[in-house]
């Protein structure tokens, strides 16, 4: 197996990240500093990283309802709250997929397989996510309809998204639009908003691909079951494919 795959395989990091680690002279096989990415692991071999040995673990999928006030980290400097404090029964090493901000409650993925991982976060994916935004002004088919063609955040167009308006107050001069993007990228459901001249003030993820919070209140979590990580992983391979 290849050192970069070996090392995603422990929950460690992504592959892409692995690389990085192997090219920052950070891993070593058997003593020796790796050099070479294609580098190959055998049975009975000792990987480390930063002089830690690393195992391949079971790999673990776990789903939680983020509350808002929660760190979407494996630690924090800071000592906030970070989702790894929310599953204290979970002794495998494991890491969320993606991120929800701070303010940002709702479906997050956990696990410590990190190809599963590169998999679920590709935009060429496309796989759904979608969230639900309370927002500050009356959303309608005119100021939304930018989103569908893609609107410039960070020097960036975005790619297209969907949306469906829940509902409007206008004495509240608030509406409530739910949006299904495919990227991840930093605070980008807020920034298109703001885009199109609405800003968010409470923000929701409710599905991801094929997974809603059926059963799940903020805070709890649940283990994920073969058949969802397949639903899950051959979305993925599909769009791939095409």
């Amino acid at each position: 197996m290849r050192i970069n795959k070996y090392i995603a395989h422990a929950g460690v990091a992504s592959r892409r990240k692995a690389e990085e680690l192997i090219k920052q002279g950070l891993v070593t096989l058997n003593g020796q500093t790796v050099t070479e990415l294609a580098t190959t692991v055998k049975s009975g071999d000792v990987v480390e990283i930063d002089g830690q040995p690393i195992y391949n673990e079971e790999k673990v999928y776990y789903l939680l309802n983020k509350p808002r006030g929660v760190i979407s980290s494996v630690s924090d400097d800071k000592g906030r709250k970070t989702v790894i404090d929310l599953l204290p029964q979970v002794k495998e090493r494991i890491y969320p997929v993606g991120r929800l901000d701070w303010d940002t409650s709702g479906l997050l993925i956990l696990t410590n397989d990190g190809d599963f991982t590169d998999k679920m976060i590709h935009p060429r994916n496309e796989i759904d996510k979608v969230y639900v935004a309370r927002v500050e002004g009356i959303a309608d088919k005119n100021n939304l309809r930018p989103l569908t063609r893609g609107v410039r955040i960070d020097g960036k167009v975005t790619k297209p998204a969907r949306y469906h308006i829940i509902k409007t107050d206008r004495q509240k001069n608030r509406s409530v639009v739910e949006l299904t993007i495919h990227e991840g990228r930093n605070h980008q459901v807020k920034k298109m908003f703001e885009a199109v001249g609405l800003k968010v003030d409470k923000l929701s993820r409710t599905r991801f691909g094929t997974l809603d919070l059926s059963g799940l209140h903020p805070g709890e979590s649940r283990r994920l079951n073969k058949k969802e990580v397949s639903q899950l992983y051959n979305a993925a391979v599909n769009q791939t494919s095409r």
